[in-house]
């Protein structure tokens, strides 16, 4: 039997970022991670009256290889930061 690569799935992230006290911006708690685009909006978008900076994105991903994809902002709010 021969292991096939599994098929790339989607990550879909929103993360929020808060006031860090010296003039930058960290994240607020760890990326929240969704099944859907839509629902990963929605929840960005109703984070915006809570944080600075909001952001949802989405790549494709290979986790088993360690492969990803570019991200897709699905959703931007405010200064994000830099993703690396």
């Amino acid at each position: 039997m021969t292991d096939k690569p599994t098929a790339p799935t989607k990550l879909i992230v929103v993360m929020a970022f808060e006031d860090d006290g010296e003039g930058g911006l960290r994240p607020a708690f760890d990326p929240r991670e969704y099944q859907s685009e839509d629902r990963a909006k929605r929840e960005a978008q109703a984070m915006v009256g809570a944080y600075p900076a909001v952001i949802a994105w989405s790549r494709e991903a290979k986790p088993d290889i360690g492969e990803y994809g570019e991200p897709e902002v699905l959703f931007s709010f405010g200064p994000v930061p830099d993703m690396e």
